[in-house]
C-alpha cells in the first residue's frame, strides 16, 4: 500500500511538473510575435516590384495607442516620424485581426507599412469579423484628426483610406467596407486568407462579398488554408468593383499574413499613394503579379 502511495505521490508530481511546463510553453507563445521581425530579408520574392515593396520604406516609424473599450483593449498606431513635425496629410490603412491573435503580434508588419508613408491602425479585438472594431478604430483616428491636443490632428488624409485583414480579419474587411456606417471611405482592400465564403457563413462569420464597394486584392495560400483555391475564385468573381486574385504555393494559412507583403504595400502604394510604379505589379501589359513564378491561379478584373 506505502508504495502505492510513493507512486501516485510521484506521479502527482510529475503530472504537477508537466503542467507548469506547459503553461509556461503557453505563456511563450502568447508573447511571441505572429509576424517574424525580419521577414522583409528572408521572405523570396519572384519579380523587381514585389522585391521593392518588400523592403522597409524610407521614413521613421513612430508608435502610439490609446485605450479600446472592452476586449478590444487598445487602438494602435505606427506612423511616419515627420508626421509629428509636418504639414502633409497622410494616408491611413487600418488593419483587422485573424482570430485571437492581436494586433500587438503584428508589430513589424504595421512597422513596414508604415515606412512607405502610411498611418496604420491596429487593435487587440479577438473576434473581428462583423468590422466593428475596424470602424471604432478609423472612428478614433477621424476623432484624433479634429483634435487640436492630438498628434494626428489635421494629418489625416480622409480621401485615401485602404483597410487589410487576415483570416476572420479577410471577412472582416468585407464587413467593414460595406456594413458599417464609414465603410463608404475605404478605397481599396486587401482580404489575406479570408475564411471560405461556405465556411463562414457555417460557423457565423457572415459576409457577403458582393456588396463590397471599393477594388480588393485576394491572397492566400495554394494549399493548407482556410480558403479554397476555388472559393478564392468564387469571391473575386462577385465583387462589383473588381478584384485581383493571387495563390502562393508552399506557403499555409499563418505565412499567407506576411509572404506575399511586398505586393500588399505595392497595392496600397498604387490606390493610396497614386504610385505608378507599384501600380505595375497589377494593370497593364505585363503586370508582375500575373507573372510571378511564385504565385499561381492568378486572375484580375482590375483596369
Amino acid at each position: 500500500m506505502k508504495l502505492v502511495l510513493k507512486i501516485l505521490k510521484a506521479v502527482g508530481i510529475i503530472l504537477l511538473i508537466l503542467i507548469a511546463l506547459l503553461a509556461a510553453l503557453l505563456i511563450c507563445l502568447s508573447m511571441k510575435p505572429f509576424v517574424p521581425g525580419n521577414y522583409t530579408k528572408t521572405v523570396d520574392t519572384g519579380g523587381a516590384i514585389e522585391s521593392k515593396y518588400l523592403s522597409m520604406g524610407a521614413y521613421e516609424v513612430k508608435y502610439t495607442e490609446a485605450e479600446a473599450p472592452g476586449d478590444w483593449k487598445k487602438f494602435e498606431a505606427f506612423y511616419p516620424a515627420g508626421l509629428e513635425t509636418g504639414e502633409d496629410s497622410w494616408p491611413v490603412v487600418v488593419f483587422a485581426n485573424g482570430t485571437g491573435v492581436a494586433a500587438s503580434k503584428y508589430k513589424a508588419l504595421f512597422k513596414h507599412l508604415a515606412s512607405w508613408g502610411f498611418i496604420v491602425l491596429g487593435n487587440e479585438d479577438p473576434s473581428t469579423c462583423t468590422g466593428a472594431s475596424a470602424e471604432a478604430t478609423l472612428v478614433w483616428l477621424l476623432e484624433q484628426n479634429s483634435d487640436p491636443d492630438s498628434v494626428f490632428y489635421q494629418k489625416v488624409d480622409t480621401e485615401h483610406i485602404g483597410i487589410s485583414g487576415h483570416s476572420q480579419g479577410g471577412v472582416a474587411v468585407f464587413n467593414a467596407v460595406s456594413e458599417q456606417p464609414h465603410g463608404g471611405l475605404y478605397t481599396c482592400a486587401v482580404s489575406l486568407s479570408p475564411t471560405g465564403w461556405a465556411l463562414a457563413m457555417a460557423i457565423g462569420l457572415n459576409y457577403d462579398p458582393g456588396k463590397m464597394t471599393a477594388p480588393t486584392l485576394i491572397l492566400a495560400a495554394a494549399e493548407n488554408d482556410v480558403i479554397t483555391p476555388d472559393g478564392v475564385k468564387s469571391l473575386s468573381e462577385v465583387i462589383p468593383a473588381g478584384a485581383i486574385r493571387a495563390l502562393r504555393p508552399g506557403m499555409d494559412h499563418g505565412k499567407m499574413l506576411y509572404s506575399a507583403d511586398g505586393y500588399v504595400t505595392a497595392w496600397f502604394m498604387w490606390h493610396l499613394q497614386d504610385d505608378q510604379d507599384a501600380a505595375r505589379a497589377f494593370v497593364g501589359d505585363g503586370a508582375e503579379i500575373l507573372t510571378n513564378p511564385l504565385y499561381q491561379d492568378q486572375q484580375t478584373a482590375i483596369k
